[in-house]
């Protein structure tokens, strides 16, 4: 019951919070964009996502990174990750933000949202039209050779959607193929994010407090002649045993 009254109480609290980062840090955004450019902007970005990133602590919640040490420099990274919540982002640019970490969106996601979708539209990702699926492929292929000639990081959620029941859905190997194939140097890490469903199982009100968030980094994968398709499983089946799930087989 305390729980539950503290959900209520806290909820608006953290919402203000994160309203404001994203109103406030729109026009930083756009001011550093046009003055410095990339890298100041960049530099703008990595403070909004840690704020909106830690004040979850308004709730309560615990957030724990374990295997940062893991994520290599110097070369493109491929981030496999499950998909929970819209919260899942701010996670993947924290724990990824010295690799630059680009995504796959959808369309909707580049309008009307303050500092997200001026971040997609402006800082490297794409933006994909999941009713025309031959252009979301050359914009992956393009995404790849992006990250290929600067060493940057996409992230990928290749479940497709979020998984609304917390329940993780089959990754799709298509995506990760798509980017590899124009981003051969590649180094793929799979990234497990626990905690997220749960804090936002009722949306965005109330969420619930006490969560420990758990944001795991794998072992990077050289895909180099491996088969896209069993490779995929296989991380699929890394994160769902990290999320006490159920294990996947081929056959399913």
């Amino acid at each position: 019951m305390i729980k539950k009254l503290l959900s209520y109480l806290l909820t608006p609290i953290y919402l203000i919070c994160f309203g404001l980062l994203l109103v406030i840090f729109h026009p930083i955004q756009m001011i550093t964009r046009w003055i410095w450019g990339y890298p100041v902007r960049k530099k703008a970005v990595d403070v909004l996502n840690y704020g909106l990133l830690y004040s979850l602590r308004i709730l309560g919640t615990k957030i724990t990174f374990s295997g940062l040490e893991k994520i290599p420099q110097g070369r493109p990274l491929i981030i496999v990750a499950n998909h929970q919540t819209t919260l899942d982002i701010p996670a993947v640019i924290v724990g990824f933000r010295k690799n630059h970490p680009k995504f796959i969106s959808k369309i909707e996601l580049g309008k009307w949202i303050p500092s997200i979708s001026y971040n997609l539209r402006h800082g490297g990702s794409v933006l994909i039209d999941r009713k025309n699926p031959r252009q979301a492929v050359k914009d992956i292929l393009e995404l790849g050779k992006h990250i290929e000639a600067n060493n940057y990081a996409a992230c990928i959620f290749p479940e497709g959607t979020r998984a609304k029941d917390g329940k993780l859905k089959s990754f799709m190997p298509a995506g990760i193929a798509s980017l590899y194939k124009t981003a051969p140097s590649a180094l793929i890490v799979p990234f497990a994010i626990d905690g997220n469903y749960e804090l936002m199982k009722h949306g965005y009100f109330p969420m619930t407090v006490g969560v420990h968030l758990k944001l795991t980094v794998f072992d990077p994968i050289e895909p180099k002649g491996m088969d896209m398709t069993e490779l995929t499983l296989k991380i699929e089946n890394m994160i769902r045993k990290e999320l006490g799930q159920e294990i996947r087989t081929a056959s399913v």
